[in-house]
């Protein structure tokens, strides 16, 4: 079980629908029993609390599920917000045998509390059923916000178009109200076609910018964004679109005392086997999200999970100098239960590809590593050597960077049980008594420390700074400077 990253035990951490109060965010989330598998026991929405993404408090059962008869068999993701003198939810009802006997799997549903741990459904009072040429399967996620140019409050979910499940009519529609009771249905919001389906749907204002985020599994399997300076669009798609790679999925947002927190969970493997697909839910991470001069996102470690680490010991500098071959540097061993490392990095013109190995076996030499590519100016995590193919599933964990030689860049690593993450870069390892698996992992992208990352699951497994080149006229140069050990008792 993890020290610094939650997970109630026993469970796997589902879709959150993020709040604030005072100090304190509130995770009303899903957790799935794996009983026999994803969505196999149904489920309602259970409560965590924190004030610093290191120590939390569970407060069991937000909302129960429904019997299954009614509508909210299961409690699929929705949206927590205040307004009228009151805290309201909008959330999916699904049940899964409804299509069986002609009924919607899912439809929109409304609760109410005056304390945030007590909640209320008002059952049919408010529901909101798919319309007609919507796929009545595909009909979820409510996000409400408040619309003040409009005077009014804004409904958007994920739904798609009927017909094949395999066609791109992915879209966000939107549903408008002065007082939470009547709704308007308005049709489409962002219909791009680009994906399948779309799902946990986000917006939120920035300054002058509208950022509309939205999770999808039939391109790259993760959180895209757009950004417009009206409601009404253009929705313009930024350079990179992206917050993280397809293992970090299905992220929503809420902004408490001037910082907004991407809410997304980290998935695992099924049967915690490398050559097996992602699954369902995980391990919830939060990210901090942040907007660069340009208008565009970026993402970064919240101060106070990167602060929970206070001890140092330092190590001296070092350099890679090597003309002919790759070369590495042993800059670990035994590195206990909870750590992060952090080094300040260069590389010379030349150099192909540097990185972080890690859990390196010296007796056969496999591993697993960070890599960053600088002739492809991107950041990969894959295993060394990577055979019999397909020997690791991460297509999609892998990020853009730009990587200029003679810059500075920090490469930063840190552990936490089965969790790995960073400025770059998270990964989730499970160890047998015999081999070392990768679980699950997922990349994001932190701008203001481009190649810094947090890596977890070290062990007794060593750990190499590493350089690759092909020069035939000049040496390659990779140079550490304040490297360090940072750890923790927790």
């Amino acid at each position: 079980m993890q020290k610094l990253y939650y997970q109630f035990p026993e469970t796997w951490f589902g879709d959150c629908m993020p709040f604030g109060h005072g100090d304190k965010f509130y995770l009303y989330h899903q957790r799935d029993t794996r009983k026999p598998g994803p969505f196999g026991e149904p489920f309602g929405w259970d409560l965590a609390t924190t004030s610093d993404f290191v120590h939390y408090e569970d407060c069991g059962v937000a909302i129960p599920r429904g019997t299954d008869e009614e509508q909210d068999q299961f409690i699929f993701a929705g949206s927590v917000f205040e307004a009228e003198g009151q805290y309201h939810i909008f959330y999916t009802g699904y049940n899964r045998d409804y299509p069986a006997l002609g009924k919607p799997s899912q439809v929109l549903m409304h609760a109410y509390s005056d304390d945030l741990v007590t909640w209320h459904k008002t059952q049919d009072a408010l529901t909101f059923t798919p319309q007609e040429g919507y796929d009545p399967d595909d009909w979820r996620d409510p996000w409400v916000i408040r619309d003040e140019e409009n005077d009014q409050y804004l409904l958007i979910l994920g739904a798609r178009l009927q017909g094949p499940k395999t066609r791109q009519t992915g879209r966000t529609v939107k549903f408008t109200s002065k007082d939470l009771k009547n709704w308007k249905f308005e049709g489409d919001f962002w219909a791009p076609d680009l994906y399948t389906m779309h799902e946990m749907p986000d917006l939120f204002k920035i300054g002058d910018w509208w950022y509309h985020i939205v999770t999808e599994y039939s391109d790259r399997s993760k959180m895209v964004y757009r950004m417009s300076k009206s409601l009404n669009g253009p929705w313009i798609a930024p350079k990179d679109d992206a917050f993280d790679g397809r293992a970090y999925y299905a992220g929503r947002t809420f902004e408490l005392n001037g910082q907004r927190i991407l809410f997304g969970w980290v998935a695992t493997k099924d049967k915690d086997d490398d050559d097996e697909n992602f699954i369902w839910a995980g391990t919830f991470m939060a990210h901090e999200v942040y907007q660069k001069e340009d208008g565009t996102l970026g993402v970064r470690i919240p101060e106070t999970v990167w602060t929970a680490f206070d001890k140092e010991e330092k190590k001296d500098d070092f350099v890679i100098d090597t003309p002919t071959k790759s070369s590495g540097v042993v800059v670990g061993r035994n590195t206990g239960d909870i750590f992060k490392f952090e080094a300040d990095v260069e590389f010379s013109e030349g150099t192909r590809t540097f990185g972080v190995r890690f859990y390196e076996n010296e007796n056969n030499a496999e591993s697993y590593q960070f890599v960053f590519n600088v002739t492809e100016n991107r950041y990969v995590f894959e295993k060394k050597p990577n055979w019999p193919w397909p020997a690791n599933q991460n297509i999609g964990l892998e990020r853009p960077i730009d990587l200029i030689p003679g810059k500075k860049y920090t490469v930063t690593a840190s552990r936490d049980g089965y969790i790995a993450a960073g400025t770059k870069g998270t990964a989730v390892l499970s160890q047998s008594s015999e081999t070392v698996r990768i679980q699950k992992i997922s990349w994001l992208d932190y701008a203001d420390r481009s190649s810094r990352m947090y890596l977890q699951r070290l062990s007794a497994y060593q750990i190499l700074i590493l350089l690759e080149l092909r020069l035939w006229y000049k040496v390659a140069l990779l140079k550490m400077m304040r490297f360090y050990v940072r750890w923790k008792n927790m």
